[in-house]
């Protein structure tokens, strides 16, 4: 775990007033079992890190990586991306390297792309057994970056027409997952052609997405 926990701090952003660099990093995107399709939204993080690029000052390269629950190149990356639309089974290996994954530094961001979430507790239950869900205030940091979110997450497809909710499993302090229902960021990051959405919706997506990303490599520290 000290090995990846000096790779995270070896990737992280440096704080230089209002701008945010990185060297090369690539946003991962995570491959999973249990028939889901992993791969829905195959132009979203490649506009999530265009978008960061222009109003972050990032210098992410804009091919993702795909890594594997269970293999060790997820441990190169500090953002892990997951969506999906089915099932979502994890072996015990699986869920045990994920453990180590944030434990020792990584973070999780799943989106529910609509028919994922009977299956993330569950899954998320067999990674950490000892730690629940919690739905995130609107106060929380992560709506409050770049861009302010006063009211949480923006709604970006009506799925069921539930208010949309943010939830996140905190470990010792930090959070290391952060769950978004009801909204579908990926679709909203995804290029026009793909959903159609109102550019209003596109960009608010794009926006919580920025935040995501600023919260995470600027105030979600690793504790030694």
């Amino acid at each position: 775990m000290k090995q990846f926990k000096t790779l995270i701090f070896t990737f992280l952003f440096a704080f230089s007033g209002n701008a945010l660099y990185a060297q090369a990093m690539k946003l991962a995107l995570l491959v999973y079992n249990g028939g889901g399709d992993w791969y829905a939204n195959p132009t979203s993080l490649h506009n999530l890190a265009q978008f960061c690029n222009e109003q972050l000052h990032t210098s992410f390269d804009l091919k993702e990586a795909q890594v594997e629950v269970g293999g060790p190149d997820i441990f190169n990356y500090p953002f892990v991306h997951m969506t999906g639309h089915g099932r979502w089974a994890l072996s015990d290996a699986e869920a045990q390297n994920l453990r180590k994954y944030l434990e020792g530094g990584g973070f999780l961001h799943i989106d529910d792309n609509y028919g994922l979430d009977p299956y993330v507790r569950p899954s998320l239950k067999k990674v950490f057994p000892e730690l629940e869900l919690v739905e995130l205030p609107f106060s929380y940091p992560i709506y409050h970056q770049k861009y302010d979110f006063p009211n949480g997450l923006p709604k970006i497809h009506e799925h069921d027409g539930k208010p949309p909710k943010g939830y996140g499993l905190i470990y010792k302090g930090r959070l290391v997952c952060f769950y978004s229902y009801e909204t579908d960021l990926g679709d909203g990051w995804e290029d026009f052609d793909v959903h159609r959405d109102p550019p209003e919706k596109h960009q608010a997506a794009l926006q919580m997405g920025a935040n995501l990303i600023q919260y995470v490599f600027t105030e979600n520290p690793l504790t030694p």
